[in-house]
């Protein structure tokens, strides 16, 4: 994830389901890639005027994802761990079991938000849920993402389609940080990245997830119709 382009089978396992506001929330657990990708592709090709909007909550084994800008060069070293080429926008990025991925499947032409908007309410969620433990969070005008006394706690990129938004953002807690290492994170050389865990946050990540589920909620809110 990283900087934002503006364009699903059935994920496996038996996820948990409740309501925030307009959202139906599915957490889904420890899931692989390609197959979530497909469905959520699968979701938005499907979807009509009345379908609900959805969010959904899970973790990812290692892999790092290519958007569709991506640069392949910004993969520094091959350390094993699976690349895949994604349709969402920006360059690389690494997720990897401890890190919250929230997919936001929205209708956004009903919600009439635009997709930068939309991605400034995603930040918005990050920054008030860190706010919540007194950690301070900024956004970067032409780097999407949240920030934490530099470094990059959380990546977003969409793919908006015939109205549909899919992919979203991810949330580093409590995971091993050693792959950004291999890549350029976001196409950035250099770029640090911090977890919940390392800027003094306690909670583990099931508090976290629920408390992002929250924040997105009430964020996205004032645009449901």
């Amino acid at each position: 994830m990283g900087d934002v382009e503006w364009e699903a089978g059935e994920v496996h396992g038996e996820p948990s389901i409740t309501h925030h506001s307009s959202l139906i929330t599915r957490n889904l657990g420890l899931v692989e890639y390609h197959p979530t990708w497909q469905a959520m592709r699968d979701f938005t090709a499907r979807r009509g005027a009345e379908t609900p909007d959805e969010l959904w909550l899970l973790q990812h084994p290692p892999v790092y994802t290519l958007g569709l800008a991506g640069k392949p060069e910004h993969l520094l070293r091959d350390g094993g761990i699976p690349l895949v080429k994604t349709d969402r926008g920006g360059q690389i990025t690494y997720h990897g079991p401890g890190q919250i991925v929230a997919y936001l499947l929205l209708d956004v032409q009903r919600r009439d938000i635009g997709v930068k908007e939309l991605v400034r309410r995603m930040e918005q969620a990050v920054i008030d849920l860190l706010a919540e433990y007194g950690v301070v969070a900024e956004r970067r005008e032409k780097a999407p993402g949240v920030y934490v006394n530099g470094a990059k706690i959380a990546a977003l990129g969409l793919k908006v389609k015939s109205s549909g938004s899919y992919h979203g953002l991810a949330l580093n807690v409590d995971m091993d940080l050693t792959p950004y290492a291999a890549i350029n994170p976001c196409g950035y050389a250099g770029l640090q990245v911090t977890q919940t865990r390392d800027v003094g946050i306690d909670d583990d990540i099931a508090a976290l997830t629920d408390k992002l589920a929250q924040h997105l909620s009430n964020n996205l809110q004032a645009t449901a119709k």
